[in-house]
């Protein structure tokens, strides 16, 4: 939300899956530190020195940014007072929004509501997100195709250094060729469903070539779920209608890593049935609910298009009226574009 009022929709979709390196990565920093901690002769369990250092410092984080980071350009204490306005502006011409405001708009929450995009892109959410759980699983599906403790917790920072170099070719590829979001979101699926069906197709005594297709399936899905979150955002005007309909997704995404768990109690070492429900519903399905909101947005362009050239050919200007706050009076004062 707070991204969008800083960065054009454009730059937006091109700097989230940097944003996301935080996240995609940070299996590089905790595995090695997992590592080391198997080495240790304390009395105290390594996971308890883990757990004290990630939550510590999970904390120093959260607290920096509940004091430092800006909730809108206007609260950015790093931009001078020109700065701002030129970054307001210039999100303004790109997506006739407004900056956060505090004020909640009924008739925008409505219209979110009632929008079916808003529905789809929740789904979307939902189905995507019931493979959440396979990132906390892949540490035990190490173990169970044959890898080591210790040779585990390196494939786990490996992984997370693979999840980087795909975050950065995500970005590339979105700073290249940009308005192509539902398309590069449904691509991401493709490696997934390419490792999912080597998991289920493989036999079990392959370890390598599981292996393989375990961080396929584990460490490519997540650019959908970051370029869907940023176009959810960015495929609307108005700060309200963007926050409803980010909750919406925000929601649906919740209640589907309740459910995501519950997928893995039974069925194991192979977990077929898991396999299917993640390739079928949450990767191939994902990736149709993407293309069907462009199909949407892009019929809606042109609709929009048509209307404006009927206007212009009408003779009608887009001359307009708003209230003047100047004065004591609120006179009104015309305006034409």
């Amino acid at each position: 939300m707070t991204m969008t009022m800083f960065f054009t929709p454009e730059e937006l979709h091109a700097l989230q899956p940097i944003f996301w390196i935080s996240c995609v990565g940070s299996p590089i920093p905790t595995g090695l530190l997992g590592y080391a901690l198997l080495f240790s002769k304390s009395p105290i369990r390594p996971w308890k020195f883990f757990m004290i250092t990630t939550g510590g410092l999970s904390f120093l984080v959260s607290l920096w940014s509940w004091l430092l980071y800006p909730s809108n350009p206007m609260t950015a204490r790093f931009l001078s007072t020109e700065e701002k306005v030129h970054v307001i502006r210039r999100v303004h011409d790109s997506t006739r929004s407004a900056i956060e405001q505090k004020v909640f708009k009924r008739y925008q929450a409505r219209e979110a509501l009632l929008d079916p995009i808003s529905w789809l892109f929740a789904l979307g959410s939902f189905t995507l997100m019931l493979s959440n759980n396979l990132t906390f699983q892949q540490s035990l599906l190490y173990l169970q195709i044959g890898v080591s403790d210790l040779g585990s917790t390196l494939v786990w920072v490996a992984a997370g250094g693979f999840a980087t170099a795909v975050a950065i070719t995500a970005s590339l590829l979105l700073k290249l060729v940009p308005n192509y979001s539902a398309y590069w979101a449904a691509l991401w699926c493709l490696p997934a469903i390419a490792g999912g069906i080597g998991m289920i197709a493989l036999p079990w005594d392959r370890t390598i070539p599981l292996l393989a297709c375990l961080l396929l399936a584990c460490n490519t899905w997540g650019m959908t779920y970051i370029i869907s979150l940023g176009w959810t955002a960015s495929s609307c005007a108005g700060y309200t209608k963007k926050l409803t309909r980010s909750t919406m997704f925000m929601a649906a995404y919740g209640v589907s890593n309740i459910i995501s768990p519950q997928m893995w109690k039974r069925g194991g070492p192979r977990y077929y049935g898991t396999w299917i429900v993640q390739i079928v519903i949450s990767w191939t399905g994902t990736a149709v609910f993407h293309l069907v909101i462009r199909w949407i947005l892009a019929r809606r362009n042109k609709e929009r298009k048509l209307w404006i050239e009927q206007q212009i050919a009408a003779g009608n200007l887009g001359t307009g009226f708003v209230e003047g706050r100047g004065d004591e009076e609120g006179r009104i004062a015309k305006l034409c574009e």
